[in-house]
């Protein structure tokens, strides 16, 4: 992934980011050019309780050079009323494992590296220096604040604290946690009420919130660099104090040898592929690598659900589960993943997120609890790890049964086993699905009643307790789910098909065309038969009126309160984003309920016609983003949501965990 000089403008560059993590909750970010655009870009964006309470530290490091006299600002940040012009002097970007910048002036070339130190609040700075026949000196500048990741700093006057100690310094802005910076070599000069005013971001303006911001510069190095000398100069901004030794070599070097393990034990790359592909597998390797973090709190592994916003979603990480921690064979820890989904269950609610506040578990999901049977029959089948799910999982997916058929009325949630074997869940006021928007108050998509999807779960967890009974040699037990799994599904078939419209309904009575149905086509035990003319009308339906090249539309155009751009101000953002906007991570069900097509085919022309399409659908899915990760959007990365309308805009959070889960899922494909 690399751009050239004649990439690195305005034009071309502002919107296309790189992303870079620590596994604890922490990132780096910025465009491809260094400008900031979102309050969220940084260098060092440090969770101050990881993963939560991310801090923006270290906004950016600027860079002058000054060569006999002459002074050239390498860097580039945007005003209202200006922007500074240090892209003219960059000659590349390149983001592999982590972002390099090269610049070239006269007859100087400096590259720098950025690299964050793993599971450490700690980012490092590289730079390689090969200078001309000059004498020049390089100035370093950071610029720095201590504020909320959501928050902003406007208007606002810092209160600075610095104590210089040779080439480590160490500062307290507004009273926050301790700052440490350090350098191998060169002179800090400190300021005194130093202010960097306003910064502006042009992603927070469209986004309809405040865009510009002040930041505090606590002092400048100074760097002298002889005529024909290369210097390496490594700069250390971090949360923790003990970084005297640290080198950014060593960091840099330490990550590059921690993603190869990754890349190699994942068995992906093969010599059969095209070079294609396999970089696109390397890529969205090392993507999936970026959201997998460890919760000290909890001494587990997690995942965040996207950057720069979110934090550990559990619905997020079971949709993600297979295509993030199985498929790149990272097995123990996705043992970890199923260990932290069960240990906070209550009333049978597998937590969805928790509070960053005080990191209390919310359990506003009806269907976190339900994904995770699929998850630990998926866990098996790459595993064989029976004991394990046996002995730990298999008692709190009895559990979350016996609660469900009970009843749940936890954070009103209202769960229950209706008298017809379905369930029904939510109030018009609650948010329990995936399509969880709300604003001032108001459920966008409530789905309250019986949601297609949560009865394709339901029918599915019992299926795989009546398996998992009979493998426990509990035959009574595995009789009484399948009775239950019976009574579902002749209720699903019998109710939820749409004649009309040759589709199921989204949820019970509610006609419109979502995505949602292909959930009863697309789990281990689909609810509704491959074979039958409903399926296959479904999914014809569902081709015709979601399916586009980067996901499917949440909506069918034509629908009441349809949209197909995701834009404008906090409100219409949110009420658009189930009704209409293009999600990539839908395409995992497309492709799951085209293999149950192609294996289940009647007859050999049906399996020859439906395996075509599965061919042509990976292709497609392989082609589309082998331009997407590498020219679009975060660089190395897949967005959250896409625009329905060409040219197809990446939105929502840049870098989404389920999104590179199944597209990587889909194109391993043999």
């Amino acid at each position: 992934m690399k751009f050239a000089k004649e990439n690195l403008n305005l034009e071309n560059a502002l919107d296309k980011e790189w992303i870079i993590t620590n596994g604890i909750g922490g990132f780096a970010s910025s465009t491809i050019i260094g400008a900031n655009t979102r309050k969220y870009h940084g260098l060092l964006v440090a969770p101050i309780i990881p993963p939560a309470r991310r801090t923006l530290v270290l906004s950016k490091l600027d860079e002058s050079i000054e060569i006999d006299g002459r002074k050239y600002d390498l860097f580039t940040n945007i005003g209202k009323s200006y922007i500074s012009q240090g892209f003219k002097y960059q000659e590349s970007f390149e983001k592999e494992f982590m972002p390099i910048y090269t610049y070239k002036v006269e007859d100087i070339e400096i590259t720098k590296t950025i690299c964050m130190e793993y599971l450490k609040n700690t980012v490092a700075v590289y730079y390689k220096i090969k200078n001309g026949n000059q004498y020049s000196k390089l100035t370093l500048a950071p610029i720095m604040n201590f504020r909320d990741v959501h928050g902003m700093n406007n208007n606002h006057f810092y209160n600075l604290e610095q104590q210089v100690s040779g080439n480590k310094i160490e500062m307290r802005i507004d009273g926050g946690n301790p700052v440490y910076m350090n350098i191998s070599e060169g002179n800090y000069i400190q300021h005194q009420n130093d202010i960097f005013g306003g910064m502006f971001y042009i992603e927070e303006e469209k986004r309809g919130f405040e865009a510009v911001e002040n930041h505090v510069v606590p002092g400048r190095y100074e760097i002298s660099i002889e005529p024909g000398e290369e210097k390496h100069i490594s700069f250390i901004c971090s949360l923790e104090e003990n970084i005297d030794n640290l080198d950014a070599q060593t960091i840099i070097a330490n990550e590059e040898q921690r993603i190869l393990k990754t890349i190699n034990e994942s068995g992906l790359i093969k010599e059969e592929n095209n070079e294609e592909k396999n970089e696109l597998i390397k890529a969205l390797l090392v993507a999936g690598d970026n959201f997998i973090i460890k919760r000290p709190e909890f001494d587990t592994y997690s995942m965040i659900a996207g950057y720069p916003w979110f934090l550990d979603w559990m619905r997020d990480t079971l949709i993600s589960f297979e295509g993030i921690f199985l498929v790149s064979k990272k097995y123990e820890i996705a043992k970890e993943v199923l260990k932290s989904a069960i240990r906070d269950i209550k009333c049978g609610l597998v937590p969805n997120t928790y509070s960053e506040a005080n990191h209390e578990p919310l359990y506003n999901s009806v269907d976190a609890s339900l994904l995770l049977f699929e998850q630990v029959k998926k866990y098996i089948d790459y595993t064989s790890d029976y004991e394990f799910v046996i002995n730990e999982m298999y008692p709190k997916l009895e559990e979350i049964i016996d609660n469900y058929s009970n009843g749940i009325d936890l954070d009103d949630n209202n769960i229950y086993l209706d008298s017809d074997g379905l369930i029904v869940s939510g109030t018009e006021y609650t948010q329990n699905t995936w399509m969880d928007a709300k604003y001032a108050g108001i459920a966008v998509t409530p789905r309250n009643g019986k949601p297609v999807e949560i009865n394709a779960m339901w029918y599915n967890a019992l299926k795989i307790m009546q398996e998992l009974s009979n493998k426990k040699e509990e035959k009574d037990k595995a009789k009484k789910y399948q009775k239950m799994a019976t009574k579902c599904k002749s209720s699903f078939e019998s109710k939820f098909y749409n004649k009309k419209r040759k589709c199921l309904y989204d949820v019970f009575g509610d006609g419109k065309i979502r995505p949602n149905q292909l959930f009863a086509l697309s789990l281990t035990y689909p609810v509704i038969d491959p074979n039958s003319e409903e399926a296959k009308e479904m999914f014809e339906t569902v081709s015709k009126k979601l399916l586009n090249n980067y996901g499917l539309k949440t909506l069918a155009k034509g629908e009441e309160n349809y949209v197909e751009i995701y834009e404008g101000d906090g409100a219409r953002r949110d009420f658009s984003y189930h009704q209409g906007i293009t999600w990539t991570w839908l395409l995992g069900l497309y492709y799951n309920a085209l293999k149950k097509l192609a294996d289940s085919g009647k007859t050999k022309t049906e399996k020859l016609k439906y395996e075509a399409k599965l061919e042509d659908f990976v292709g497609d899915v392989t082609k589309t983003f082998s331009k997407e990760v590498f020219e679009r959007g975060c660089i190395g990365s897949i967005a959250e949501i896409y625009d329905s309308k060409k040219p197809n805009l990446p939105k929502g959070a840049f870098a989404q965990a389920w999104s590179v889960a199944e597209v990587l899922r889909i194109i391993l494909e043999k």
